[in-house]
């Protein structure tokens, strides 16, 4: 029987999370597709028995890992208060977090994408992903729209969309094909142009953008 969640024990929960751990990391060095329960218990030191009281499946223990990763992103997607209210300092702050948070992340992402093309579990966790990026970014733009700061025809989701996607698909490139490009050069230029296409009018700390 799996024990759930809530009904783990202190120790219960230490067991969980080393699996988590571990399972993480052997799906990070060897992919998805490669890793075995075998390999998940020898590195979080517990038998069979052990990971099957807390998960059904290797399939079950990635779908965990996946939804860590998922909080993760979430929560590195935040840009806080300590950022000047000034819109493209913000814009810039947001596409620094979001390509360390995929250098941190990038491979467990890309299999995510893989399981997310045959199952529908998956798919959902991964469209969860991109919604929230998706949905800070629009309600961004239309707030600096109703401010008079941005371009007032552009659809904000789908502003958001095509911007996150580019931001998506360099950090990609630069950081899993090898494209090269220092972090200062490659935020600069990505908050450059999600300012431009936005019709972004202020004056920035960092210079004027029009």
């Amino acid at each position: 029987m799996i024990v759930k969640s809530e009904a783990l024990t202190s120790r219960g929960r230490r067991t969980r999370a080393g699996l988590v751990r571990a399972g993480r990391e052997a799906f990070e060095e060897h992919g998805y597709d490669a890793v075995r329960v075998d390999d998940v218990c020898a590195r979080a030191g517990v038998s069979h028995g052990t990971f099957y009281t807390y998960f059904g499946s290797i399939e079950e223990l990635f779908r965990e890992v996946a939804a860590t990763v998922v909080g993760e992103m979430f929560a590195a997607g935040v840009v806080g208060p300590t950022v000047p209210d000034d819109p493209y300092a913000r814009i810039e702050a947001a596409n620094l977090r979001y390509l360390r948070a995929w250098a941190a992340n990038s491979r467990l992402v890309r299999m995510l994408e893989q399981a997310a093309d045959t199952d529908e579990g998956f798919r959902a966790l991964l469209l969860e992903l991109r919604e929230v990026f998706v949905r800070r970014g629009a309600d961004g733009l239309r707030r600096l729209q109703e401010q008079g700061l941005a371009d007032p025809a552009l659809d904000p989701r789908l502003t958001a969309v095509m911007l996150g996607g580019m931001v998506e698909h360099f950090a990609h490139v630069w950081l899993d094909l090898g494209e090269r490009a220092d972090e200062q050069t490659a935020v600069a230029m990505l908050t450059t142009l999600w300012a431009r296409a936005i019709g972004l009018t202020s004056v920035s700390t960092k210079g004027t953008v029009s």
